[in-house]
């Protein structure tokens, strides 16, 4: 892949960067319907901060679609095996169209029973699940979220992955407050900002990655062949079993040492799995009242700062002034969008 200078940017609103993006992914022949779920989850990404989620991944994504990896007409069925249990049928296609359905049921079903969640296979790359977690929050239930990825972590102690980076989600509503949102990798960091400094041109950091042989390394190639380093060490590890086996075991979706890449269009559709629950506190007025002093509590500490504080001013910010995206990602958006 060419190196890519991403000194240079370009200013874009929320909406036309939106627009944008859907333009490129419906000139790959993707629905409208899914086009527009695509871009939605894609720009909030980037607004959040997140940009290893955001407009770095829309060339990926068109290739895959053109390829036939990603389904780019996919219908996603939801099936109700169980009272507060929904199970979705992604169709091989976008994820985030099967989350939009996903996110619905839930929220119904948690706001009528206490709790409901989701299970979702034949899924895709699944960008930043704090959007998904915090939109849960906005209906004023607790969001929790998971997913599988393609292998990237071996378990502590040997060299050859076995996990996928298994991203974590957590959001809870607060009293007259935007929700607070933890999103974290069980690598050290997400495995898209190795492909962003690879697409870059840049070295990642120390501690971020290992070569095939086990070796720590800054070549954002070297470590995209080799392991990204978990956090916590070996508990970073057994948390992505636990993720892995609600992720993919429970799902039905491929297990991370099957799961094709996210980021070639070459090879079979991933078979992504995705886990989504929301639960409602039995007394919401009771729980704001526990929860406000705890986070207060901790927001005031000095040199302390609530989860998810960087990510707001982030979406403040990009709502009033909108996107700095690198000149490089629009063109080739917009070199998509003619196509």
């Amino acid at each position: 892949m060419p190196y890519l200078p991403m000194t240079d940017t370009i200013r874009l609103s929320l909406s036309e960067a939106r627009s944008l993006m859907q333009r490129a992914l419906g000139a790959a022949h993707v629905s409208e319907t899914t086009a527009a779920s695509v871009s939605a989850a894609l720009v909030q990404a980037e607004a959040e901060g997140q940009v290893g989620h955001g407009f770095s991944r829309l060339t990926d994504y068109v290739a895959q679609a053109q390829s036939g990896k990603v389904n780019a007409q996919a219908q996603p069925n939801m099936s109700q095996p169980t009272t507060v249990g929904c199970h979705i049928d992604a169709d091989h296609g976008f994820a985030y169209p099967a989350l939009d359905m996903a996110s619905e049921a839930v929220i119904a079903t948690a706001q009528t029973h206490g709790a409901g969640f989701a299970t979702i296979a034949k899924s895709h790359h699944c960008g930043a699940l704090s959007v998904q977690v915090d939109q849960l929050a906005q209906a004023g239930l607790i969001g929790i979220m998971m997913a599988n990825t393609p292998k990237a972590i071996a378990p502590w102690g040997a060299k050859e992955a076995v996990f996928g980076t298994n991203p974590i989600a957590f959001a809870v509503p607060r009293a007259g407050q935007a929700p607070m949102v933890i999103d974290l990798s069980l690598s050290v960091v997400a495995r898209g900002k190795v492909m962003h400094a690879k697409k870059s041109g840049k070295p990642i950091p120390e501690g971020w990655a290992f070569d095939q042989d086990g070796q720590p390394t800054t070549d954002p190639e070297a470590a995209l062949a080799g392991t990204m380093v978990p956090i916590g060490e070996a508990k970073g590890t057994a948390l992505a079993l636990m993720v892995e086996i609600l992720a993919a075991t429970m799902t039905g979706a491929a297990p991370s040492t099957e799961m094709s890449s996210f980021f070639t269009a070459d090879g079979p559709p991933p078979n992504a799995g995705q886990f989504l629950m929301a639960i409602k506190p039995h007394d919401q007025s009771a729980f704001a009242t526990r929860l406000t002093p705890l986070l207060e509590g901790i927001a005031d500490l000095e040199g302390a700062r609530l989860p998810g504080m960087r990510r707001l001013n982030a979406l403040a910010r990009a709502e009033v002034e909108g996107l700095d995206v690198p000149k490089a990602y629009v063109e080739q958006a917009e070199a998509l969008a003619q196509k």
